[in-house]
């Protein structure tokens, strides 16, 4: 069973992190997933920076540049990942868009996340009726699930057929915008959470978007499974150093 799946199974709330692979410093990446896990983190989403990041907040697009600068590639994102499994148990998604993929070789793409140990993969900007109809068989093919978003604007329709092709847990994002923390959900979101947890759907949803802090979770995993927090950490690891994960992840448990 992939790691996702077994996660999701268990009885909690799941917090998982976003980090832009390459940021602060270059070979900062593997210290980074480590922290995460020993310090409680469920899941980590591994953000392979492109230079055109359409859904990212500022936050998010500065740790993107800034790792491109600082030489951050494919290539040495899998070799920096080549061993991650011998001490990290996790799951771990490689969060990033379209093109680079396609670059590297869907097919090999794909192949190369199998071999080292990568459970999933969040592509933003591949449509959903692309991948059903070209890639699905591929991802299938090396155990690898696909997790697509949706938002307050996506119809019900449309939400159910994402839910049909899914093999793991629904993005949610919290609102219409780009990645960045928010004080709090209003009642447009709060209603949008509502709406989605009473259409028992067949996979968990994971809120993204706007989680900030230990308040901002608790609203977000009211009706959902979990919650993933990607500017808010970013914006810690700039402000504090790599070496303060633990007092990031504390904050938001407790």
């Amino acid at each position: 069973m992939n790691r996702i799946n077994k996660k999701l199974q268990e009885n909690k709330k799941l917090l998982s992190i976003y980090f832009t692979a390459g940021y602060p410093v270059l070979n900062d990446t593997v210290k980074i997933i480590k922290d995460l896990e020993q310090n409680g983190v469920d899941m980590i989403e591994i953000g392979l920076p492109f230079s055109d990041p359409l859904a990212d907040g500022p936050t998010i697009q500065k740790s993107s540049t800034a790792a491109l600068h600082n030489g951050m590639t494919t290539e040495i994102l899998f070799e920096q990942l080549q061993d991650i499994r011998k001490s990290v148990f996790i799951p771990l998604i490689i969060m990033g868009y379209f093109n680079p993929m396609l670059q590297y070789g869907v097919d090999a793409f794909c192949k190369k996340c199998q071999e080292i140990g990568i459970d999933g993969l969040i592509i933003p900007d591949l449509p959903v009726d692309v991948y059903h109809e070209e890639y699905q068989k591929t991802f299938e093919k090396y155990g690898l699930i696909n997790v697509f978003l949706i938002t307050p604007q996506t119809s019900d329709e449309r939400i159910r057929f994402i839910d049909s092709i899914s093999n793991g847990f629904i993005y949610m994002v919290s609102s219409a915008s780009v990645t960045g923390s928010k004080a709090g959900f209003g009642n447009t979101q709060t209603s949008y959470f509502e709406r989605i947890g009473a259409m028992q759907l067949a996979n968990p949803q994971i809120v993204g978007f706007g989680i900030s802090n230990s308040e901002t979770f608790q609203q977000a995993t009211n009706t959902a499974k979990g919650a993933i927090i990607g500017s808010a950490f970013i914006k810690h690891l700039t402000e504090h150093g790599v070496d303060s994960v633990a007092d990031f992840v504390q904050k938001i448990r407790w």
